[in-house]
């Protein structure tokens, strides 16, 4: 069964595919941490610190309505692309600048309906990444995200091979263009929401 993705305001609409795959992580780094002073959203981050993604295929991902809604972001010219909806500042996922790279990992804040939920869709959560940056003590995952990585990147690869990495709902097709131009934030915006008081 899909499992439905929205914005909290209902403007961006879609859904996941779940898969093989897919497996949820918690990331603690500054920088997801940073997206959320960015997003000013509530409920991105637990009181540790760390964001909910469900690391997948963005073959996976299908958007139905409100794409026009789509933004992109990244804290830094070289880095991750951060999809949100700007209707209401919804975190969507997180994508490599680079296609040929087919990776996104979904946050969760799209992904909470009632029915199915995340747990059912995707099991459970069984890997806790970047724990050093946490807020406080988190016990680290290393041979269950070493398992996952290895999981995800045969994915990738096969993805590779068969060519299905082309399908990319965040890239125009057959391009390394996204479809939404990236905000880069300049230094005193990045200054601001690494600011842990921001």
């Amino acid at each position: 069964m899909n499992h439905p993705l929205r914005c909290r305001c209902g403007t961006l609409q879609g859904y996941i595919e779940p898969s093989t795959a897919a497996v949820r992580a918690v990331c603690y780094c500054k920088d997801c941490q940073a997206y959320a002073r960015f997003l000013r959203t509530p409920g991105v981050v637990d009181e540790d610190g760390g964001t909910e993604v469900v690391a997948s295929l963005p073959k996976h991902l299908h958007f139905t309505a409100g794409v026009e809604a789509l933004a992109c972001m990244s804290l830094r010219e070289r880095g991750l692309l951060r999809w949100y909806a700007n209707c209401c500042n919804t975190p969507v996922a997180n994508t490599p600048r680079n296609p040929n790279m087919p990776y996104a990992g979904v946050i969760h804040s799209c992904l909470e309906a009632s029915s199915p939920t995340i747990e059912s869709s995707f099991g459970a959560r069984r890997i806790a990444v970047n724990t050093k940056s946490a807020r406080n003590k988190v016990r680290s995952t290393p041979i269950a995200s070493t398992a996952a990585v290895l999981t995800l990147i045969m994915s990738m690869l096969v993805s590779r091979m068969t060519g299905s990495y082309k399908v990319n709902p965040f890239f125009i097709s057959d391009s390394l263009i996204p479809i939404r131009p990236p905000q880069i934030l300049s230094n005193a915006e990045r200054e601001r929401v690494y600011c842990a008081d921001g």
